[in-house]
């Protein structure tokens, strides 16, 4: 229990004076009882060594607060429920949910595409720490309906369904410093697109895989699985998924100290993308790319490698961003700020990292946090 709290707190650099501040704030703004600041100071410490459970209540605050799920949050393996409750058979349950999940219909699979739709759009606007639990109850909700279903024209649909959500858990996931998390989910929504007979949202899944390895210190496998998604996509990707992957090879060579690949994938990518301001994927949902995405991107893959290039590319990638996009801001300013600390500019690099840092906090992004933190080491 003691771990939980104190690894999530710790992973956003949050003291725990800071942490009393936040869940006063959100009690605030959502109107919820509290202890008061002595008694919540108590409350913390007893919390995180261990002798003070923490209770539901308090429970949903930080889970929001943090991004985490309840057991990464308790730092403990909670008690397993039995799928189906104890009757005289077991039977009569199963055949329900079974017949339950006959029932979803083309309109009950297009309401669980809508709301991964609205998680993501509230995600990228607001940040991952906050749907933490919205995001585990719709992923629940998804692996049930699959689950019951018996015959594959039930099937296909939810499982479609479910890969969308489950690759945009593992993001959040990763994005909040969860990595195990992240990891897992990205493995259901792999498993989910194979069932569905989904190349491109299998693809897709293991294209962003490779970030996990990356992360982890290992960029050379990172580059091995993105291509290796790739080969397994073929001649059946939409051009602009194509070009994605493209791109993400690019990042991830460039992270792997390969700045010959680097510049290549990155020209592949430009030669897939559709010409166009039009950034959705008609046939991949959660793929976002255009022109000016793309020279951000490149801009990125730039800065990685040291190029005084990389500062064009991203003041103009800059000055096109949706402002909804806040999390992609952050990580533009990081790369503004790598980029100026090449060139020796350090006032420059300061401001962008000053503005990455306020970006940062609002989505509650761990991953860019520690890319702050990095570079402000480096000043």
């Amino acid at each position: 229990m003691a771990n939980g709290l104190r690894a999530a707190r710790g992973a956003r650099g949050m003291s725990q004076e800071r942490l009393i501040h936040a869940i006063e704030a959100y009690a605030r703004q959502h109107g919820s009882e509290i202890a008061g600041t002595a008694s919540l100071r108590t409350y913390v410490s007893e919390w995180e060594n261990g002798k003070r459970k923490i209770n539901d209540h308090y429970a949903g605050i930080l889970r929001a607060l943090l991004g985490c799920t309840d057991e990464e949050l308790r730092g403990e393996q909670l008690a397993s429920v039995p799928t189906l409750p104890p009757s005289a058979d077991g039977y009569d349950d199963l055949l329900s949910r079974i017949d339950s999940a006959r029932s979803v219909s083309q309109s009950m699979v297009k309401a669980f595409m809508d709301q991964t739709e609205l998680l993501r759009t509230m995600d990228r606007q607001l940040g991952a720490a906050s749907l933490v639990d919205q995001m585990g109850s719709h992923l629940a909700t998804l692996e049930e309906a699959l689950t019951f279903a018996v015959l594959p024209d039930t099937r296909r649909p939810v499982a479609v369904a479910l890969t969308g959500a489950a690759t945009l858990a593992a993001w959040q996931a990763l994005d909040g410093g969860y990595v195990e998390r992240a990891w897992r989910n990205y493995e259901l929504a792999k498993r989910a697109a194979q069932e569905a007979d989904a190349p491109m949202y299998l693809v897709h899944a293991m294209g962003e895989q490779a970030y996990v390895l990356g992360e982890a210190g290992r960029p050379t496998d990172a580059v091995k699985l993105v291509r290796y998604a790739r080969e397994v996509g073929g001649e059946r990707l939409s051009p602009r998924l194509q070009a994605w992957l493209h791109a993400a090879e690019a990042e991830l060579c460039a992270k792997a100290g390969q700045p010959d690949d680097c510049r290549r994938a990155m020209d592949r990518a430009f030669a897939c993308l559709p010409a166009g301001d039009e950034a959705r994927d008609e046939d991949m949902l959660s793929i976002f790319l255009n022109h000016g995405h793309l020279t951000r991107w490149r801009g990125n893959a730039l800065a990685l490698l040291g190029d005084d290039e990389a500062v064009d590319s991203l003041y103009a990638a800059l000055d096109s961003v949706d402002t909804t996009f806040v999390r992609a801001q952050a990580g533009m300013r990081c790369d503004l700020a790598h980029a100026h600390l090449v060139r020796g500019e350090r006032d420059q690099a300061r401001q962008h990292l000053q503005q990455a840092r306020l970006l940062a906090k609002r989505t509650g992004s761990v991953r860019h946090q520690r890319r702050i933190d990095l570079l402000t080491g480096r000043m």
